[in-house]
């Protein structure tokens, strides 16, 4: 049994889902991991990850008009907008969504749907850096 970190940087370009399934299958493959566990989490409050349909783009583009709607950028809607019109708006899709994700790993594979994809969900209008912690536990 092992254990093992890594902390993935994203770079995102402002509000959208931003897909990083190839880079962390290539870690599991780079690193051998045969059978286990991976945990996905994110040390933010403005952003989320998720997982999602990965085939048709219309599906990335009516989750964000879902959103949008759901939780709109208007700033005499609340108190928190210190830093903006999008600030309290991505702390309640943050709340919405998730900030942790474990996914199996079977023969260096991660267990998802062919047409699931891992993202990571930003919130926030500004390009910023995002960081990814991967957790794996299990067999090499």
């Amino acid at each position: 049994m092992i254990q093992k970190f890594f902390n993935l940087e994203l770079k995102t370009e402002g509000l959208r889902l931003y897909n990083f399934t190839d880079k962390t299958q290539k870690w599991v493959k780079d690193n051998n991991f045969s059978n286990g566990i991976i945990n996905l989490s994110i040390q933010h409050t403005s952003a989320s990850l998720i997982v999602q349909e990965n085939a048709d783009p219309d599906v990335q583009s009516d989750l964000l008009n879902y959103f949008d709607k759901l939780v709109p950028m208007n700033e005499k809607l609340y108190s928190h907008t210190t830093e903006g019109k999008d600030d309290m708006p991505a702390h309640i899709k943050s709340a919405l969504t998730n900030n942790q994700i474990s996914l199996s790993i079977k023969n260096s594979e991660i267990l998802l749907g062919i047409w699931q994809g891992i993202y990571l969900f930003e919130h926030r209008l500004a390009p910023t850096k995002r960081i990814i912690i991967h957790h794996f536990i299990g067999e090499n």
